[in-house]
């Protein structure tokens, strides 16, 4: 099996061809293609530095509410608070490894 890590918005992502990964928002409009250095390549038991992920940029999109809810008990207070974190919805084309390897 082939996949790769690739690193965006701070976060690490397992991405294989074909894949459908929904990231941090990217300025990148739907329909075009981002590119990613690769981090770590597998291809089978040869693992490889460096080489190249490009993906079809699907759509961009708001993830679930996520409610964060504050109290202290006894006091009267109480707070909510919430957000929807912006997502881009990616679609893994092709996964090019560099050609150096480690054991």
């Amino acid at each position: 099996m082939t996949y790769a890590i690739i690193k965006t918005g701070g976060r690490q992502y397992r991405v294989a061809e074909g894949d459908t990964v929904d990231v941090d928002l990217l300025d990148v409009e739907p329909g075009k293609t981002a590119t990613f250095e690769v981090l770590m390549h597998i291809d089978g038991g040869k693992i490889s530095d460096g080489g190249k992920v490009t993906a079809e940029v699907v759509e961009q999109r708001k993830d679930k509410k996520v409610i964060a809810f504050k109290y202290r008990r006894r006091k009267g207070y109480h707070r909510t608070v919430g957000h929807r974190r912006k997502l881009t919805r990616l679609k893994i084309k092709t996964i090019t490894g560099a050609s150096k390897s480690k054991k």
